[in-house]
């Protein structure tokens, strides 16, 4: 196992884990704690515009609620437009839905259907990747936009969960500044 740098074990200790939330079973990984700490949030910030400047793309999409805790951050250090993914019935204007099976239970997303053009380049931001549900509902949404996905960014990986291998179908780079067991 690679050795952690001092950020990400900064990173870690700011997560908590919280047994049997929301349902049985699912152990959560509570990445609220890192918005009270601005020196973590800082530096998470600044390992995703890291990753960001290696590739070119027009727009950053991020999934409420959390993935907004660190797309938004990323799209103003970078200057790039910034996308919203809701849950279903949020969105105001005429949107495209997608549902997907999540790690215990399924999610509807909505995106506006103007809000990327066709043939843009979009990167991707989450919190986290655990069993690849919501992203798999989010390059759906992407597809159904006719845009590309470039990249996409996750603060933390639970590497036990193979998340990672259910996305493997779109060959799209994956990366997570850290990584930790989900059970």
């Amino acid at each position: 196992m690679k050795k952690l740098t001092q950020n990400q074990k900064l990173i870690i200790s700011a997560i908590p884990n919280i047994p049997n939330f929301p349902t049985k079973g699912i152990q959560f990984k509570d990445m609220t704690p890192i918005l009270a700490k601005p020196k973590v949030l800082s530096i998470v910030t600044n390992e995703l515009v890291k990753i960001a400047k290696k590739y070119k793309f027009d727009y950053i999409v991020a999934p409420e609620s959390r993935g907004f805790f660190f797309g938004i951050p990323l799209a103003e250090v970078l200057k790039k437009p910034f996308v919203p993914i809701r849950k279903k019935g949020k969105l105001p204007r005429p949107t495209i839905t997608v549902t997907e099976q999540i790690e215990y239970s399924e999610v509807s997303l909505q995106i506006h259907k103007d809000d990327i053009k066709p043939g843009s380049r979009i990167l991707i931001v989450d919190d986290l990747l655990a069993t690849g549900g919501t992203l798999k509902a989010i390059l759906k949404l992407i597809k159904l936009l006719k845009a590309k996905p470039v990249a996409i960014l996750f603060v933390v990986e639970l590497s036990d969960l193979n998340g990672r291998q259910l996305l493997n179908e779109y060959q799209l780079p994956l990366h997570a500044i850290v990584q930790l067991l989900g059970k």
